[in-house]
């Protein structure tokens, strides 16, 4: 299969902030991805460079147009490498080849009699390069740059677009996967409702000169959006390149729901005038606001991505933007929300993993891969765990569900941790008769671990590579594919493992990406109010010996001979077991991941044989029934396994 998988390119009005990088990483991870599935994979970034705006802010900065869009340019192409995003083309719309393509487009389409010359009075929105028709405005104003769009009157040429609108509308209808998600389908649709207006894609040179003259006419150059949206053209050599057909029929488009209407409707127009087939996809996704509030320069809370790997780091930036953002949502950012990912799923979950099982394998096994002999249950239940999260994970991947592949792959780090403490390696090293079923579980936990560098390959290139390192196979395991490496059992016993390594330290006080440049408000402190005097009241002092401790449960069963009782191991963030009798509130397949309120400094207590280091806390109400209805406290997953609460 081939994929050809574009991004928008990147006006050069503005540096790369949060929103560039997180496009950017999408077509990345999804590259990454498409080549573990065997693909032939081609990678297209780059900057759109003409027109109105970047006149305007070159004259800002007192450069001629050329001239900043160059160092803007270079600033994009400097940013990628810092996120380990790894393209085939950067391309920009001054490039000769570029200019070239977009003229022979455009005489094609002129010869074809698509093309017309006219006047034509208008509503003009400068930011977005084009005229609006009375529908597209809120209140009289663009709705995308709240000013009140100027009336121009002028000669220019015009695409009849209205001539392709209903071979549009069927294209759509008869492949649901042409516009993803569902939503933006759905409203592209409800546009092509309307009749579609002829589009204006010329300015005079009286006006502008920044851009591409128009072949048949140069008094005229080329409307931004008829330039810009032929570099998934030019890119892959329209038309006479050999490879140009193989890799458009695998053409999926990337872009921003603010972009929609260009790409949904006057990009495939275009083709069809052209005579060029439809590309196959085009996947949309939302906004990124920083801690709920929109980007803007006048808040100072922009981020620039650069500033997010010098915080976090690459892995973690790149798992976070994949991990939070429901692909076609809106998601916000925040340093606590990134910071929380990295220590709870990356440091404690997959980091713990990592270093306590290469830990083991060293101590036990003498840093060798060990043997699996005779297999349990608990042995067969990982590898159908395994299977389950590999399936999963694709199906995901392949629909642009990043969110929901990555948690398929941590449910299945989860289910490696609790296969860790079921097991209790450290126990079967004390008896030599228990060597086989140790070596079996120590095998199990070094090949969860090459499956989990496998499909977080594209995702966490460094940390993938740190794994493979760690687990000997750095070279000979790198160019696997899903369908090469996804089996069980790959790993060689005898293979040397090299020693642990930390890959995720955890982070201590997250900092902030963007402080907004606003004035903070002195609070007053109001003076305090004694409180009744109650017999039932407890001293503060009292209260304090009381310590309470957020608790991640990363596993859960019945206790043998209980109808109530259940044994929870949780992080808090040493591990620990905890009896609970939720049993009749609560399936225990249910309780794994919450985070609860644990008592943690209550004295143990052994019930049923089994010692109870702590409690968790929860509401109890009686039913109507006479039984007692159980229900946790608990606590948002992003509060990490320890946290003190007061």
């Amino acid at each position: 299969m081939t994929t050809y998988i574009t991004t928008p390119i990147y006006y050069v009005n503005a540096q790369p902030h949060l929103g560039h990088a997180y496009t950017t990483i999408v077509a990345d991870v999804y590259s990454r991805y498409r080549r573990l599935c065997g693909d032939d994979v081609r990678f297209q970034t780059g900057t759109d460079e003409h027109g109105d705006k970047i006149v305007e802010a070159a004259g800002k900065q007192g450069e001629a147009p050329r001239a900043y869009a160059d160092r803007i340019a270079e600033e994009f192409r400097r940013t990628w490498p810092l996120l380990q995003i790894n393209y085939d083309r950067f391309i920009r719309t001054t490039e000769a080849d570029h200019i070239r393509t977009v003229r022979s487009i455009l005489q094609k389409v002129y010869d074809a009699g698509d093309i017309y010359f006219d006047r034509y009075s208008g509503l003009y929105c400068t930011g977005c390069e084009r005229f609006l028709i009375e529908r597209e405005l809120v209140d009289g104003k663009c709705p995308d740059h709240q000013v009140e769009p100027k009336e121009i009157s002028e000669e220019n040429y015009f695409f009849r677009m209205s001539n392709y609108q209903q071979h549009l509308i069927d294209h759509i209808k008869a492949h649901p996967e042409f516009v993803t998600p569902e939503r933006y389908r759905n409203e592209v649709l409800s546009f092509l409702n309307e009749p579609l207006e002829d589009l204006c894609i010329s300015r005079p040179t009286s006006r502008l000169t920044w851009g591409i003259k128009l072949p048949f006419d140069e008094r005229f150059v080329t409307y931004v959006w008829f330039d810009a949206l032929i570099n998934y053209l030019t890119g892959i050599g329209y038309p006479d390149d050999p490879d140009y057909p193989r890799w458009w029929s695998g053409a999926e488009h990337l872009i921003a729901k603010d972009i929609l209407k260009p790409h949904a409707i006057y990009w495939p127009t275009m083709l069809l005038a052209a005579g060029v087939p439809l590309y196959r996809k085009l996947h949309v996704h939302g906004y990124w606001n920083v801690e709920n509030t929109k980007m803007s320069k006048s808040l100072g809370n922009v981020i620039r991505p650069e500033r997010l790997v010098d915080l976090y780091g690459i892995d973690t930036v790149r798992y976070f933007l994949m991990r939070e953002m429901v692909f076609g949502l809106d998601a916000s950012f925040s340093g606590e929300a990134i910071a929380a990912r990295r220590n709870a799923d990356l440091a404690n979950d997959l980091g713990n993993l990592f270093s306590r099982s290469l830990t083991m394998i060293d101590k036990y096994c003498g840093s060798l891969v060990p043997r699996s002999r005779d297999l349990e249950d608990q042995d067969r239940d990982l590898q159908e765990q395994a299977a389950t999260m590999l399936a999963e994970y694709g199906k995901q991947m392949d629909e642009f569900a990043f969110h929901r592949g990555l948690q398929a792959v941590w449910d299945f780090v989860g289910a490696a941790n609790r296969y860790i403490v079921r097991n209790e390696p450290w126990a079967l090293a004390k008896q030599e008769h228990l060597r086989p079923r140790l070596e079996t579980v120590l095998y199990h936990l070094a090949e969860s671990l090459r499956l989990l560098a496998l499909v977080l390959q594209p995702v966490m290139p460094q940390a993938a590579g740190a794994m493979r390192d760690a687990l000997g196979i750095g070279q000979e395991a790198e160019g696997l594919t899903l369908k090469d490496g996804a089996g069980w059992g790959w790993l060689q016993p005898g293979g040397a493992i090299g020693k642990p390594v930390t890959l995720f330290p955890r982070l201590e006080t997250p900092q902030s990406a963007a402080a907004p440049q606003q004035k903070q408000r002195k609070v007053e402190k109001k003076p305090t109010q004694e409180p009744e005097t109650m017999e039932s009241l407890v001293a503060i002092d009292d209260f304090r010996t009381i310590e309470l401790r957020a608790a991640r449960i990363i596993a859960a069963e019945p206790v043998a001979q209980s109808e109530r009782l259940l044994r929870l191991t949780v992080l808090a963030p040493d591990e620990r077991t905890v009896v609970a009798g939720i049993a009749g509130s609560y399936r225990p397949e249910d309780l794994v991941g919450l985070t609860v309120v644990l008592v943690a400094n209550l004295k143990p207590a052994k019930l049923r044989g089994i010692v109870s280091q702590g409690m968790v806390l929860a509401a109890k109400q009686s039913k109507k029934d006479g039984t007692e209805q159980f229900t946790l406290a608990t606590l948002a997953d992003t509060v990490n396994p320890g946290t003190r609460i007061a």
